[in-house]
């Protein structure tokens, strides 16, 4: 009788063991840059030596550092992401990428993404790569991505109609499409078509007209990606100096997403009331969840019920844009996070 209690046990341990296991979330972490080692920039660049330091820890942490491509096809395939798997992207196709960034990464071994706005590209540029210069990179593994032709807004214009704004992200996206195509080469952000948004603005029509011509649309909105993520509004963790220390690096690094059923809204723009109110219902009760401003300061909430929140800033947000922060603790040391944009129009 002992014995058959003992495995009994057993098999209830393994069983349990197995449940936990299917319920850890297939999640990525993906970080974004701009400019390397220069100081011009501080609310863009990340120094050298803070890369230096994010580049050795993902190595000697034995991190799974994929293209962005490769974590999204997982995503599109409902396809298992190990744990501790990461991209780096960069936006703008700025020079210090080729002369600074990529001889650290390609020591490394690391693949990443450019997302690049085409009529930026010009030749003799003190600022941004040249077209040479991106094939060399792609002949080296470095994938590149859309970030629109011209890097304007996408946000609707005073009296611009729907079918005007259609024709011109239709512009936006595929002339730079085919720019890219014509210099990097035909197999160039097919597999999927990946598209930055300008400034990491959009509206819920923007987002449909991108999933609509094809692409998967990556934000500026900090957070983790997993298998439930919108395909239009992925997350990206933005990497400048003032976000940089290796505290802030390895905190973001071990984020999970918050197990969120719904939020009140989706559109980040900012129509009546301001400060607005977000409500948020979760799919299992958390405890201690704080929220906060893109400043640090604290949001309060106001619970409705165990797993129902509103969270409201104490003032109204500034243009043009600002983020509502949630995040938890979770086990192992790691956090629970949401983020949610709003754009603050003059």
């Amino acid at each position: 009788m002992k014995t058959i209690i003992i495995t009994i046990i057993l098999i209830s341990n393994i069983l349990f063991a197995s449940s936990l296991k299917d319920l850890e979330p297939n999640s990525a972490v993906v970080f974004m840059y701009h400019h390397f080692g220069n100081s011009k920039y501080p609310s863009t660049n990340i120094t050298l030596e803070q890369f230096q330091y994010q580049l050795d820890y993902l190595e000697t942490n034995n991190y799974n550092v994929w293209p962005l491509s490769k974590i999204v096809n997982h995503l599109i395939d409902k396809k298992n992401i190990p744990q501790k798997t990461i991209a780096l992207t960069i936006d703008d196709a700025y020079l210090s990428i080729f002369t600074k960034a990529y001889p650290m990464l390609k020591s490394k071994n690391f693949p990443f993404t450019v997302f690049v706005s085409t009529n930026s590209i010009h030749k003799n540029s003190n600022t941004f790569m040249t077209w040479d210069q991106m094939r060399i990179l792609k002949e080296n593994g470095v994938e590149f991505a859309n970030h629109s032709l011209t890097h304007n807004s996408l946000l609707p214009l005073n009296n611009e109609t729907n079918i005007e704004l259609e024709k011109r992200i239709i512009d936006e996206t595929q002339m730079a499409q085919l720019k890219l195509q014509k210099e990097l080469g035909s197999d160039t952000n097919i597999n999927p078509p990946l598209f930055s948004y300008p400034y990491g603005e959009y509206t819920i029509k923007i987002t449909e007209l991108i999933k609509k011509f094809g692409y998967i649309g990556v934000t500026q909105i900090s957070g983790t990606i997993d298998l439930n993520s919108d395909l239009t509004l992925l997350n990206r963790f933005p990497m400048a100096e003032a976000f940089a220390s290796p505290n802030s690096f390895i905190t973001k690094l071990n984020t999970l997403p918050m197990p969120i059923e719904s939020v009140s809204t989706k559109e980040p723009i900012l129509k009546d009331q301001n400060p607005p109110i977000l409500r948020i219902k979760l799919k299992q009760a958390l405890k201690n969840i704080g929220c906060y401003l893109s400043s640090g300061e604290a949001i309060k909430i106001t619970w409705i019920s165990k797993t129902v929140f509103e969270i409201k800033a104490n003032k109204p947000l500034k243009p043009p844009r600002e983020k509502y922060t949630c995040t938890a603790p979770a086990k192992n040391g790691k956090w629970y996070w949401y983020s949610h944009l709003w754009i603050v129009k003059k």
